[in-house]
């Protein structure tokens, strides 16, 4: 891990240019760095924004607002100095040159956190949605992050980690008098008791699969026959004419993605060629294949059908292609006079690209189709793989416990798989978690933050 006797200074903003960047210093040396390279630097007020000219190796090169959070009430735990200057890369750059050479290092990703985490700021939970808050793209993303942020899953974990510690001292007590012939706590009420708490864990990993979409997004590949009107659709659902959209079969060659926004979820939307029994020349060829490389990979697929025209083997082996794997099956240009089959004994969802009739419906589907349920705008609990592995595992430890309690299994067997789940419910929150667990984390962090 990194040293924490280190002074450390990155830019806190992102990179670009911009009205104002802001670089951060921390550590012990951070008055003393932020003296070197500002003027008036050493007669900062707490918590006060100072006007201050800032001093490099090119002699004054900014005028810039320096604001001192003095330890422990900072973000890290140490005395922070955040200088905001105009934000020009070249600037910002030679404002962290000027506090290497005074003395401070370049933090590396992630490090700020750590050390706020390190000195007891925040927890491992809270670290991970300060990440998650950074990159969030749409509302519920930014929202269940902050959720995490504001300590929501680190309460629940520590009062079932407090149900944990209750238990487990009663049946160490039991243990330790056992020659006495003391009970602190029976086999049945032992059971009872955990399987109460399993059914607080089945509470947090009831909604993961969710959690797991809000937080890493899907893939939803459009496939269809060519001129079914897939680009259309991509075209509406993306809210901009980003794919070509001719009346020519086959204008579609490559693959084409847009991130877009569906009820909270973060989909990537990919239009795909047309696919067909026969490519009309090789270019069109490698289209169709990789389209079928994307249905392969997709989280769902929206099987696209011309409600205007009748069926057509190209439609029908398109819908044998897919009828294995999650989809919904669309029915497109509503608008237009339908074919007489139509819709051909199955019940397409019906919309319209040209007019956005059904849009709202088709986006709704597709919340519910990547949820597995009806889609809900609440936070899900927990967004992050880490977390969710580590709570099943507790669940199935205290299973286990509840388990040889009721079959009467001595009761050191029942504590130690207590004991087992309290430790994988520390890993959570970051009461108990492995060096190597942290620097994969924390590694993943953007620099300055």
């Amino acid at each position: 891990m990194f040293s924490p006797d280190d002074t450390i200074v990155a830019v806190a903003t992102p990179h670009g240019r911009g009205g104002i960047g802001v670089v951060r210093v921390s550590g012990p040396a951070a008055r003393a760095v932020t003296r070197a390279v500002c003027d008036g630097g050493g007669d900062l007020e707490a918590r006060h924004a100072t006007l201050t000219a800032v001093r490099t190796g090119a002699g004054v090169v900014d005028r810039a607002v320096v604001t001192f959070f003095p330890a422990p009430h900072s973000y890290t735990g140490e005395d922070v100095l955040e200088i905001s200057a105009h934000g020009s890369p070249v600037l910002l750059r030679s404002i962290v040159e000027a506090a290497m050479a005074a003395g401070a290092r370049l933090a590396e990703p992630g490090e700020f956190t750590l050390r706020a985490y390190l000195g007891g700021r925040i927890d491992l939970v809270q670290a991970e949605a300060v990440r998650d808050l950074v990159e969030a793209v749409t509302p519920l993303q930014a929202r269940a992050a902050f959720d995490q942020l504001e300590g929501t899953l680190t309460t629940r974990i520590r009062e079932t980690d407090g149900m944990l510690f209750e238990l487990s001292a009663r049946l160490e007590a039991s243990l330790d008098f056992a020659e006495e012939g003391y009970h602190f706590v029976g086999a049945d009420r032992a059971a009872g008791e955990i399987d109460a708490i399993v059914g607080r864990l089945d509470d947090l990993l009831r909604d993961r699969a969710r959690g797991r979409l809000v937080r890493e997004g899907a893939h939803v590949a459009i496939v269809g026959r060519p001129n079914a009107g897939k680009s259309s659709l991509f075209n509406r659902l993306a809210g901009a004419g980003r794919a070509i959209v001719t009346d020519i079969a086959g204008t579609t060659r490559d693959l084409l993605t847009e991130l877009v926004d569906i009820e909270g979820l973060a989909v990537t939307l990919v239009d795909t060629a047309g696919l067909r029994e026969t490519a009309g020349d090789i270019v069109e060829a490698e289209g169709m294949a990789r389209a079928h490389a994307a249905r392969g990979v997709a989280d769902a697929t929206i099987v696209v059908l011309d409600l205007s025209t009748d069926l057509t083997s190209d439609d029908r082996d398109v819908l044998k292609a897919t009828s294995g794997s999650t989809r919904l099956i669309v029915g497109t240009k509503a608008d237009l006079e339908p074919s007489p089959a139509a819709p051909w004994g199955m019940e397409p969802l019906r919309v319209s690209s040209a007019t956005g009739a059904g849009i709202d419906r088709l986006r709704g589907a597709i919340a519910g189709i990547l949820c597995g349920a009806e889609p809900s705008r609440d936070t899900p609990a927990m967004t992050n793989v880490r977390q969710a592995d580590l709570v099943s595992r507790a669940r199935d430890a205290l299973a286990r416990a509840a388990a040889a309690a009721r079959a009467g299994t001595p009761e050191e067997f029942v504590a130690a798989d207590v004991a087992e789940a309290r430790g994988l419910l520390e890993e959570v929150t970051g009461a108990r978690t492995p060096d190597d667990v942290l620097r994969a984390i924390f590694a993943s962090f953007c620099i300055g933050k």
